[in-house]
Formats: structure tokens, sequence, C-alpha cells
């Protein structure tokens, strides 16, 4: 593993420098580190093998999905989400759930072989999405500013809401393969969720609290504010885990506290959020490399026609139908309802959930087609919402945009490498 570090340091670099081309040609951070990952990291000929069991990768992935869900949390704009709360409520409330029921459902049928507890975790770890794979769509200023905000609220919230099915779900299933150590499934999950989410209020409101007032004081020197609120996503993560606490949640829980509690007067939450933000960016780039290095691999050897059907049905019915049933009487029309549930792309979160799961359970004859699936899903996603983003946004526009209802200040989408 020790040349991991510098290979992916030369390729980040060469992927900074050429981003802006790369863009133009629908090929994103996530694509390169990907293929980048599968070409050098390879267990079978890659010239740099990557150890996916190795203990540095465990803690890459767990601290780069508690920064995320950290600085997402923290950038919602309470005001603003009040003011139109509306489509992003059903798409969390209504839509959201009704995708986990429906993938745990449809896995459940297709892979005779999955218990009940992996199926859960199939449906719940394929239900978040990633903005990152959608920046073109979030960033065009002709897609109108309401549907903008709602695809990134929505992947905004929706990783840090689902955690706790996905930790449920790897908790039953190692319980029911009799792994020592392990608590009592459910029982176990939900004291580890009490506990993230009382750490994450108090230290996130405090931590606040205390910048703002220092701030006011004169007593932070330029950066601190900055510093401190990577002390409060790293603290909170760390202190979970010492606690027995979930981390993931400690540390969503502090970003919603943090960004609530920040006065905006002080300053604007998204600068003061802005370096654990960036050190997520950084090493989500790291994830990609490894999803490309050992879940492509390995989701390639056992793809099956029961994983490409879950696959896309993941991408579409899975995803879209959720989105239209949360979405009636809103009074969109039946094209923007289209436009919301198809991009709703699997990145990120559905990765590191998946590596954990190798951590947790460690047996491939039995979480392999869990692995597979959720690993061939993603990937057939970075290519689909890479490849149709272009398009399906100049063809939309043209009757939705330029002018249309909602304006043009809209928010700024999550970059995670894209």
């Amino acid at each position: 593993m020790e040349p991991v570090p510098a290979v992916l340091s030369l390729v980040v670099l060469g992927w900074a420098v050429l981003s802006r081309r790369l863009a133009g040609w629908n090929i994103t951070g996530p694509v390169v580190l990907s293929a980048a990952g599968f070409l050098l990291g390879n267990q079978a000929w890659g010239p740099v093998p990557v150890d996916v069991d190795a203990p540095s990768v465990h803690l890459l992935v767990e601290l780069t999905l508690a920064l995320l869900l950290f600085s997402d949390a923290s950038r919602v704009n309470l005001p603003t989400l009040r003011r139109d709360v509306g489509i992003p409520a059903r798409l969390l409330g209504i839509g959201l759930p009704a995708s986990v029921l429906l993938g745990t459902l449809a896995a459940a049928l297709l892979f005779n072989d999955l218990t009940w507890a992996l199926a859960l975790f199939v449906g719940a770890a394929l239900a978040p999405t990633d903005a990152a794979l959608s920046t073109q769509v979030i960033e065009d200023e002709r897609v109108p500013a309401r549907v903008r905000r709602a695809l990134n609220i929505e992947s905004g919230l929706n990783d840090g809401i689902v955690t706790p099915i996905v930790v449920f779900a790897l908790a039953l299933a190692a319980t029911q393969l009799g792994h020592s150590g392990e608590d009592s499934g459910g029982v176990g999950a939900g004291l580890e969720l009490v506990i993230g989410i009382a750490i994450g209020v108090v230290l996130g409101f405090v931590s606040a609290k205390l910048l703002a007032g220092a701030s006011r004081r004169g007593w932070v020197i330029h950066g601190g504010r900055r510093l401190g609120a990577l002390a409060t996503a790293v603290g909170s993560f760390a202190l979970a885990e010492v606690l027995g606490g979930n981390a993931f949640i400690a540390a969503f829980v502090a970003g919603m506290a943090f960004g609530a509690a920040f006065p905006p007067d002080v300053a604007a939450v998204d600068e003061v959020v802005e370096l654990p933000e960036l050190l997520g960016e950084v090493l989500a780039l790291g994830v990609w490399f490894l999803f490309g290095a050992a879940l492509v691999p390995f989701a390639l050897e056992h793809v099956s026609l029961a994983t490409l059907a879950y696959a896309v049905l993941s991408l579409t019915i899975i995803r879209m139908l959720p989105v239209a049933v949360g979405l009636a009487g809103t009074g969109l029309d039946t094209q923007t309802v289209g436009f919301i549930g198809w991009f709703g792309p699997r990145g990120l979160a559905s990765v590191v959930f998946a590596i954990l799961a190798i951590e947790q359970l460690g047996e491939f004859e039995t979480v392999g087609p869990a692995i597979s699936v959720v690993a061939v899903t993603v990937l057939l996603s970075v290519l689909a919402h890479g490849v149709s983003a272009g398009p399906l946004v100049r063809r939309y526009a043209r009757s939705h945009g330029d002018g249309a209802p909602g304006g043009h200040s809209g928010p700024r989408a999550r970059r995670r490498g894209a």
C-alpha cells in the first residue's frame, strides 16, 4: 500500500490540471479516479495493488463519509428551506423511505441467496443520491432554482438519513452470520444511534457558539473558524467512536447543529465549513480510486443478469416511482418530475457503505452478491448520468429554464470530485 498515496496524488494533480476540459466532455472526477484505480490498483495486475482490508483504507473511508456528512448537513440553509420546504420534504419524507422499501423488496426477489438483512442493506445503501455526479445539472442556471435547490438539499441530507438503516442492516446481518462480539442487532444499533445524536447535538451547538462568541471578541486568528469547524467534524466522529456511539450520525447531527447555531452576522456558514468540506472532497477522490481498484473488478467478476437487472431498476423504477409518488399534488409537470427522478445518481455514500459492509461482515460468499449489485449500480450510474446530463439539461431548459419561476440564484453543488 506504500506507493498508493504517491500514485493517487499524481492522478489527482493530472485531473485537476485538465478538469475543465474533461468536464466539457462529461468526464468527471469520479470517472477519472475510478478508471485510474481500475487500471493501477487492480489486485490482479495493477502495478500498485490496493488491499481493501487494510486499516488505512477503513480509516480513509469512514473519515471521508463523516466529513461530507458534517459539511452537507451544516450547509442546509434553514430560512431558505422553510420558504420552499415542499419539494425537499416530500423527496426525503416520502420518496426516500419508499425507495428503500422498494429497493429492499426488489433485492429479496431477484437474489435468492440474500438474507432479508442484506436485502435491506442493498435497498438502503443505494437510496442516497450524490449531487457531485449531477454538478452540471445543479450549477446550470437555465434549470429553475427551485429544482436545483431540491436536488441539492435531497442529496445533502439523504445519506445521513439512511445511515441508521444501513447500520441496523449490517448489525442484523452480522448477528445472523454469528459474528462474535456483535451487539444484538437492533438493540445495539439503537443505542449507538442515541449516543451519536447526543454527541452531535452537544458538540455541534457548543462549538458554533464558542467560535461565534470568540469571533465577536476578536480572539480568532484568520482561518481559525475554518479550523474550528474541521475540529468539530473530526471531533464528533472520534468522540462517538470512543463512547460507543454511531460516528456517522454524530458527524451528521453535529453539522446540522453547527449550521443552525452559527450566527449569520458573524460569518456565512458556507465559509466557515469550507475546510472540512474541502478535505472531504479530497478524501472522496481517494475513495473513488478505491472503488475502481477493489469494487469494480469484484463487480465485473460476479456480474449476472440479475445484478444488471437490479442496477437498471435501481436507477429507474426504484428511484423514479417513489419520486413521482412523493411529488404528486405539488403542481409540478410530468417532465419536471421525470427530470428530478432521473437525476438521482448513486455515488460516494453507496461506495462507502459497500466498503463498510466488507469491513464488518468480511464473508464474500455471503455478502458478495450485495457488494456486487451496489458496485454495478454505482458504476452504471456514473456512466449513465454523466453522459445524459448535458443533453437532458439542454432539452429541459428549452421549456423550463431561462427565467422560469425560481429565478437564477441556485444552490452551490457539492463537488465531491466532480
